[in-house]
């Protein structure tokens, strides 16, 4: 990726939209109630909803803690309504902010914001949607030509960013296959792999995600190409998405949206069910 491309990456949803005081204020009131209440990250996010790495996020200002979870958080915290006063600044400037992807993204970000349903098929990485803070910055820390520090914090920051459709609601539904193979590739090494595994657990138990798991020894395999997302949007029409080496495709054209639709739904078929999938990335989890 050129140097030009690198600088047109996304900014976080508040650098783009100038509201970075306002959640950097919020990540740092978040932290210093937590801190004095004794509570570890971990206890915390396991009480308000959130795994680790989103509560390490917004307590650095790079994730936008949504509302719901910061009157949780007042109450817990014994921030005596601290944080509940900063809900109306918060909700204006999530009205306003929309995270800037760059041109050849910018379709497809726009289509997932609005769609209804997103399924999404990888054999390759765990998807961004699904990927923990650790497990990102791994995945850029790797990239070639290499990204600059920065570069990758930005883009971690952005992903992240982009998580806020799991936990947003009205919510689409969304599903995963997940080739086995991917769950096996421990990127960014031990605890960053089970981090990883412990997350996909943990987002496949809600109620608006099914998580399936593709086994090695399946003999049929009706999606070799690569991975792809589908999305329904308006009117209940299906748009898809590839990305191969950074070529993105955008693909509109029924017939061709049609042979991806009849494909994915022979990788759900021929996947485990999703409690069989959640099963077994435990067992991978305890075995690591």
């Amino acid at each position: 990726m050129t140097d030009v491309q690198q600088e047109r990456r996304p900014e976080t949803p508040a650098e783009a939209d100038g509201t970075t005081g306002l959640i950097t204020a919020l990540g740092k009131m978040l932290k210093l109630l937590r801190e004095r209440a004794g509570l570890t990250q971990k206890d915390f996010g396991a009480t308000v909803g959130y795994g680790p790495d989103a509560i390490s996020a917004m307590e650095r200002g790079v994730r936008v803690p949504q509302p719901d979870m910061l009157v949780k958080a007042d109450e817990l915290l014994g921030a005596g309504g601290l944080l509940v006063a900063a809900l109306p600044e918060l909700k204006e400037a999530m009205k306003r902010a929309r995270t800037r992807h760059p041109e050849w993204y910018r379709g497809y970000a726009a289509l997932e914001e609005q769609a209804s349903a997103v399924h999404v098929y990888s054999n390759q990485l765990v998807p961004g949607l699904l990927q923990t803070e650790g497990y990102a910055e791994a995945v850029f820390a790797q990239w070639r030509p290499l990204l600059s520090e920065q570069a990758i914090a930005t883009r971690v920051a952005d992903r992240l960013a982009r998580q806020q459709l799991l936990e947003s609601w009205p919510s689409a539904t969304f599903s995963f296959v997940l080739d086995e193979s991917v769950l096996l590739r421990p990127v960014g090494g031990r605890d960053v792999h089970v981090g990883q595994l412990q997350n996909l657990t943990r987002i496949g138990a809600l109620r608006t995600v099914e998580l399936q798991v593709m086994p090695m020894d399946r003999e049929e395999q009706p999606s070799m190409d690569g991975p792809f997302n589908l999305l329904t949007v308006r009117k209940g029409e299906q748009v898809a998405y590839v990305e191969i080496h950074t070529y993105p495709r955008l693909i509109t054209d029924a017939q061709e949206v049609g042979i991806l639709t009849e494909r994915y739904g022979l990788l759900r078929a021929q996947a485990l069910r999703p409690s069989e999938s959640l099963d077994l990335i435990e067992r991978l989890r305890g075995r690591l």
